[in-house]
This record gives structure tokens, C-alpha cells and sequence, in this order.
């Protein structure tokens, strides 16, 4: 028997989940609210959420993180009466256990929960902690935490594992950290640049040679490849590769068998292979640019990083240990934060993830030499000045909406003129709190993607806003 969480704004909808519940043996709870159900589900112990999608106070996929915040957190179902393909990508990408349209059917309810409580039972069984050696891996949201379990369990395996995300989530940290934590971690870590292997020399980089075997082969050379004989070969930027080299590097992960330049034999090789992307390997296959072949190669587990606009409340822990980091580097003393620079660190959209927040971090250390304090003065020009743009537009809202309703009590607006005002604010909120993210934006207002891109250029607003 399951405890199940309902959580749908339809009275109708819900009574009849609770009555299928019920009629399966389960104990339920219904809320109404996204409110109501995070309060609910803050005080009981769930096996299940049932969630809506649409709800009175919000997007039923914003408190998906919130849900998972416990030490086992609840399978969530998505049940609702809007299937999208891009919300059911996002759903699925957040953890949850299925994506159910209505109407339902009393089957589908019933092996939806019944697969999700039979993987929680086993979960509850199996959640032994397992000591993972970070490297260096910084954030506890549940995002990351998420990541993490991922890490302990790919580090566990010696099957295929592809790391996806955007640039400078720390796909390659990822990657030696699994290293790190296997079996496999007194033998090589060897990197190969997918996105720098010239056509010309591929074969002796990765294969290597004979003494002899061409012009200037004056001794051998082990390759890439076998040089992470017992070790990790990671694919960087697998996305990358040519589909000559595609071809070329899914022989050597079936067989791990190759045969360098001159030699009559064929080498082996026994390496665990971690690939790493910031595209959708899935398009490109659709378009004939990836090998899925080589995809199902790679992929037995997938570790998608978040980007860390997804994950703000883990910025100040980054930002106090890298500070530490660069400090002890240069031989200086610690360093403390204004409150404006920190508030600017925690609020920008950081698009180049990580890796921009630690460069900004270096360059502000450097810049501030010998002072003991870190001012926004410190941090460079761009990221202050798309802050400041930023707090003038928030207070031109500001001053709009005290206009309007100075309106109200005065002088009243022509409509048209008022609607088109209003309309072209809230586009701009709109792209603001979606990061510039047509899909998000498509989401949250339930516009669709050609009416948006219609609305932003009629009112001559950058979906970047």
C-alpha cells in the first residue's frame, strides 16, 4: 500500500484520482494549490505525487525541485490535461517517474503507480550512503544531489556513461570524479578533444606507431587509446566527431581492439569510456550527423548537469570556496564580500555556468590585490552593467504599474494604448524570468512558440531580454 499525494486544481478530476486511488488499496491526500500540496508534502512522508500541470498559483513542474528535497523524495507523476512534448523533455529531465495525459484510464493510473511504489520499496531498501570523493564538486541542491547519486552509481559500473550539459557546467570534472571513485582509478585518465582532432593525424594520435612507420617515426608511440589501457578514455565534446571518426571510434568500443600505424597486429586496449556533450545527440541524429549506433554505445547512463541559473542557491557555497581556492593560490589573506557584490554574484544569469562564475572570481581576487573586501567595483564591467540595466527596468515596472494606478484614480489611458503598454511589460517579465528560454516561456504562459515569437517582434523585444 502507497500514500499518494494529489495535487489538482479540478474538484472533479481530483475526487475521481482519489476514488481510482482508493479502489487500488492506496491512502490519499488532496490539495488544490501548489501551496497546499508543498505545506502537505513538508509534513507527510509521500510515496507518490500525483501533479498536475496548470494550477491557480503556478506551473505545477516549478516545485518539482522542491518535492525532491528530502533524503527519499516522493516519485512524482505528471498528470495532466496539456501534453506537450517540450514539458513532458523538462518533466522527464527533473526526475519524475512518468508523464500521463488525461483522461485516464484506470490501467494506465495503476501501472504508473504501481511500477513507481515498487521502485521506491526497492530504493528505501538499497539507500545505503555511499562515500563519494567530490573532487572538487561543489553544491548541495537537489539538482546536484540528483547528479551526484548519479556519479556514485556511474563510478560503480563499468558500462558507457554520457555527460550532458552546457558549456562550463564541469562535464570534465564529472568525468575524473567517476574516474576517481571506481575501480579504475590507478590507471590513466586520458583525455581526447573531439573538437581538435585534425583528419590528418587522427590515426597516429589516437592509435599510435611503429619506430619507422613514416618520416619522422624515429621511435613508437603509444596512442590515446592505449594509453588508458585499465583506466578512462573521455570523449570531450563527442558531438564533435566527424562521422568518419564516429565510425572509427565505434569499432574500437566494441572490439577495444585497434592496430597502430605500421604494425602487422592488432593492440588491446581495456578502458571504461566516458563521452561528454553540450548538444542533443538526439536532433543530430535526426539530421544524420550522429551515429546512433555509436549513441546506444555511449550511453548506457546519462548525467545531465544543470545549469547553475537552475541551481542559484548553491552560488554562495561556490563562490566562498573558490574565493578560498585563489587566495592560498596567490599567497594572500581571506577575503569577505559587500553585500552588493555578493547580491550581484547570486542574481546574474551566469551563462557561461561555472566555469564564468570561477573566472570572474580570479579576476576579481587579482583585481583587488591586498584589500580585504571584494566591492562590486572589483567585478568586471560587463556583468555590472547588465545588473544595473536589469535594476533600472524593474524600476521602470515599478514606477509603470504606480502610474497605472494613479491612472485609475485620474486621467484614464486611450485602451488600445493601455493593453499594448501592458502586453509589452509582460512579454518583458516573461523572457526575464524564463533566462530568454523560448520553451520556458512557452510553459509558463501558455502561449505557443509561434504566437510568442509573433508577440515579441510585434513589440520589438529581444527574447534575450
Amino acid at each position: 500500500m502507497a500514500d499518494i499525494l494529489i495535487i489538482d486544481d479540478d474538484k472533479d478530476m481530483s475526487f475521481t484520482l482519489c476514488r481510482m486511488v482508493e479502489h487500488m488499496g492506496h491512502t490519499y491526500s488532496a490539495a488544490y494549490t501548489l501551496r497546499d500540496g508543498l505545506q502537505k508534502a513538508s509534513v507527510g512522508e509521500f510515496d507518490v505525487v500525483l501533479l498536475d500541470v496548470r494550477l491557480p498559483d503556478g506551473n505545477g513542474l516549478g516545485i518539482i525541485p522542491e518535492l525532491q528535497q528530502s533524503p527519499i523524495p516522493p516519485e512524482i507523476i505528471i498528470v495532466t490535461a496539456y501534453g506537450d512534448p517540450g514539458g513532458a523533455e523538462l518533466a522527464l529531465k527533473s526526475g519524475v517517474w512518468d508523464y500521463l495525459t488525461k483522461p485516464l484510464s484506470m490501467d494506465d493510473l495503476r501501472l504508473a503507480l504501481g511500477r513507481a511504489h515498487q521502485y521506491r520499496q526497492q530504493k528505501k531498501r538499497c539507500a545505503t550512503p555511499v562515500a563519494v570523493h567530490r573532487s572538487g564538486i561543489i553544491g548541495d541542491s537537489p539538482q546536484m544531489s540528483n547528479c551526484i547519486d548519479k556519479l556514485a552509481q556511474a563510478a560503480s559500473m563499468d558500462a558507457g556513461i554520457l555527460i550532458t550539459g552546457e558549456t562550463g557546467t564541469g562535464k570534465e570534472l564529472f568525468a575524473r570524479a567517476i574516474h576517481t571513485n571506481s575501480p579504475r582509478d590507478g590507471g590513466n585518465f586520458v583525455t581526447v578533444d573531439c573538437t581538435a582532432l585534425p583528419e590528418q593525424l587522427v590515426e597516429s594520435i589516437l592509435f599510435g606507431y611503429a619506430k619507422g612507420a613514416f618520416t619522422g617515426a624515429n621511435e613508437a608511440q603509444d596512442g590515446l587509446i592505449r594509453e588508458a589501457d585499465g583506466g578512462t578514455l573521455f570523449l570531450d565534446e563527442i558531438g564533435d566527431l566527424s562521422l568518419d571518426l564516429q565510425k572509427t571510434f565505434l569499432r574500437v568500443l566494441q572490439e577495444h581492439r585497434f592496430r597502430p600505424i605500421g604494425m602487422r597486429k592488432e593492440v588491446r586496449s581495456d578502458f571504461r569510456v566516458i563521452a561528454a556533450t553540450n548538444q542533443d545527440l538526439d536532433a543530430m541524429i535526426r539530421k544524420r550527423l550522429f551515429r546512433k549506433d555509436l549513441l546506444f554505445r555511449i550511453r548506457a547512463l546519462v548525467i545531465d548537469l544543470p545549469p547553475l541559473r537552475e541551481r542559484t542557491e548553491d552560488i554562495k557555497e561556490l563562490v566562498l570556496y573558490h574565493t578560498a581556492r585563489f587566495c592560498d593560490h596567490y599567497g594572500i589573506g581571506p577575503k569577505g564580500f559587500s553585500p552588493e557584490c555578493l547580491e550581484i554574484l547570486k542574481n546574474y544569469s551566469w551563462p557561461g555556468n561555472v566555469r564564468e562564475l570561477v573566472n570572474t572570481l580570479e579576476n576579481a581576487i587579482t583585481a583587488a590585490r591586498m584589500e580585504p573586501t571584494l566591492y562590486a567595483k572589483h567585478l568586471p564591467l560587463e556583468i555590472r552593467i547588465q545588473m544595473k540595466s536589469i535594476a533600472l527596468e524593474q524600476a521602470q515596472t515599478k514606477s509603470g504599474e504606480q502610474a497605472s494606478n494613479q491612472e485609475g484614480a485620474g486621467h484614464v489611458p486611450k485602451f488600445d494604448d493601455y493593453i499594448t503598454r501592458a502586453k509589452c511589460q509582460y512579454l518583458k517579465n516573461l523572457m526575464r524570468q524564463a533566462n530568454g528560454n523560448i520553451q520556458r516561456a512557452c510553459e509558463a504562459s501558455g502561449l505557443s512558440k509561434s504566437t510568442l515569437y509573433n508577440l515579441l517582434k510585434k513589440h520589438g523585444i529581444s527574447k534575450f531580454k
